[in-house]
């Protein structure tokens, strides 16, 4: 084999491993699953209704109030007539559109831990990596976590 075609063929070989590798970029349905969160404390199982993207609260490492033993409560709400509703299976992401590129945007996340629900963008990183941003105003004001495919 002489150089040129050693030099295409491992390019070659190369481009294949790198793609084969990287999420899909057209397909919306990649979020999909079980994720724990940036903070290590939950697991947020992401689902689609119609075209539209949501997550729900399906794990906590901590499920139960250590003081009274019973099951964890929203307590931090800012709506007092909400703090008494079960952390677990609690909707905390709504109204999540696909824009292509494997972001998810224009949507909202509750933050039980302050009891404050934010705008969100996510952006999966490779198939098991996704950002988690929460912002008031524009994007620029705001946090990421990074949360992990749960197997």
């Amino acid at each position: 084999m002489n150089k040129g075609r050693f030099i295409v063929a491992t390019l070659a070989i190369v481009f294949v491993s790198l793609t084969a590798f990287a999420p899909k970029a057209d397909n919306p349905d990649a979020v999909l699953g079980t994720w724990l969160n940036g903070t290590k404390k939950g697991h947020v199982e992401i689902y689609k209704k119609g075209g539209t993207y949501f997550g729900k609260l399906v794990w906590l490492g901590q499920p139960n109030d250590p003081t009274t033993g019973k099951p964890r409560t929203d307590e931090n709400n800012v709506d007092a007539s909400k703090r008494s509703r079960p952390l677990m299976n609690l909707p905390l992401m709504y109204n999540f559109k696909y824009d292509g590129g494997n972001v998810w945007s224009d949507g909202k996340i509750y933050n039980p831990e302050d009891g404050k629900e934010y705008n969100c963008k996510m952006t999966l990183t490779d198939p098991n990596t996704l950002n988690v941003r929460g912002y008031v105003g524009i994007s620029l004001l705001g946090k990421t976590q990074i949360w992990t495919r749960v197997k």
